[in-house]
């Protein structure tokens, strides 16, 4: 199974813009957020504790959301516009 993920603002600059990535069934955002995170050096900005968003398929998710196949997850951090 494979998701499509994408990061925005901050995050882009530092991780780029995406890549896609496999999964197991029953995979959750928070759950791709940790293996992601624990790559290390610029993938920390998504350890636990920092303030990054999700959404799947263009809608707003809690990190328990389960992933399925084709899903496009985003990351991105909280931005304030004007």
């Amino acid at each position: 199974m494979s998701v499509q993920v994408l990061f925005f603002a901050g995050l882009r600059e530092a991780l780029g813009s995406g890549e896609k990535i496999t999964l197991e069934p029953g995979d959750t955002v928070g759950g791709l957020r940790q293996r992601l995170a624990a790559r290390g050096g610029a993938w920390s900005a998504l350890e636990a504790g920092r303030n990054v968003r999700a959404a799947v398929n263009q809608e707003m998710v809690r990190p328990d959301h389960v992933l399925v196949e084709g899903d496009e997850l985003a990351f991105f951090p909280p931005v304030t516009g004007g």
